[in-house]
């Protein structure tokens, strides 16, 4: 198929852009890698009335390190956060995770911002920055807010942003200390969309207990989807088979997943926590490995 007819803009810099974005406002589509957007367009599952090409902001391609925090700019490509050694060194559950995002030629091509945008609850990009605590940084010509991406995803596709906003940057916040981490995802074949994703970020006290848990999972809701009882249930405990039990007892009723034509809700509600467990029990050994403890109960 063919998308349906469109004007095309292609702004110069940041200002003409937001402005276009002002003037057409829910008319508009901003197009940035096109990985997901040039497909629905295809498939007519999007018809804009305009489409505004932004790949020319050469100011929203950057990663910056600055007072605690990670500035990725909005138009950088996925494979560039992928392979920078400081990423991996401060951000390993990311480096961990944006292999799985397709194939190196979509990554290659995919930005960091258009992940987030689209807003996939499949996605890996969005889940792992949730878990992370990143702040969607939004502009548009009156100015500029900020979003934790706690809130800034609203259901299946559908985010915070504004018609006539634009996501220029996603910032992070640099951990203080050394985390445990772990992503983990089941999908039919390697570069295929998640069925459940998992991602899970905790530390230990010097008894092997477990402090700071956060854990999200994909796939089952149409938002990543924090894991509040799970990791309540954590918190203070050490990990073991019993506590495995529990836990993967615990997120199976705690998620309510549509079936589909890749299993059913059943199914998948089983498989979020199996991944669960895999991820934290990951994490958990992780942490130890960096704390060189062994849990005492």
């Amino acid at each position: 198929m063919k998308p349906s007819s469109f004007d095309y803009y292609r702004p110069d810099n940041l200002e003409e852009a937001l402005a276009a974005l002002a003037e057409h406002g829910s008319d508009g589509k901003v197009l940035a890698g096109g990985q997901s957007l040039v497909p629905m367009l295809n498939m007519r599952l999007s018809a804009p009335a305009c489409l505004i090409d932004i790949n020319g902001l050469t100011e929203l391609n950057y990663l910056r390190w600055s007072e605690g925090w990670l500035h990725i700019g909005a138009l950088t490509r996925q494979r560039v956060l992928e392979l920078d050694p400081h990423v991996r060194q401060r951000f390993p559950l990311l480096a961990e995770a944006l292999p799985w995002i397709g194939h190196v030629q979509t990554r290659n091509r995919g930005t960091v911002g258009g992940s987030v945008v689209h807003a996939d609850p499949t996605a890996e990009l969005p889940l792992c920055l949730q878990a992370l605590a990143g702040v969607a940084v939004l502009t548009s010509a009156q100015g500029q807010r900020e979003v934790p991406l706690d809130s800034f995803f609203l259901t299946y596709m559908t985010t915070d942003l504004g018609p006539d906003e634009l996501l220029t940057e996603v910032k992070v916040p640099i951990p203080a200390t050394h985390q445990g981490w772990a992503f983990v995802e089941f999908s039919q074949r390697r570069g295929d969309f998640a069925l459940v994703d998992v991602a899970c970020l905790l530390q230990t006290d010097h008894h092997g207990r477990m402090t700071d848990v956060r854990l999200l999972v994909g796939g089952v809701d149409g938002v990543p989807l924090p894991l509040a009882e799970a990791e309540q249930l954590l918190t203070g405990e050490c990990w073991g088979a019993s506590l495995q039990a529990e836990l993967q007892q615990l997120v199976a009723a705690s998620v309510e997943p549509e079936a589909d034509v890749h299993g059913s809700a059943e199914y998948k509600r089983h498989l979020a926590g199996v991944m669960a467990c895999r991820a934290v029990q990951q994490a958990y050994r992780r942490a130890q490995d960096r704390r060189g403890v062994a849990c005492n109960t």
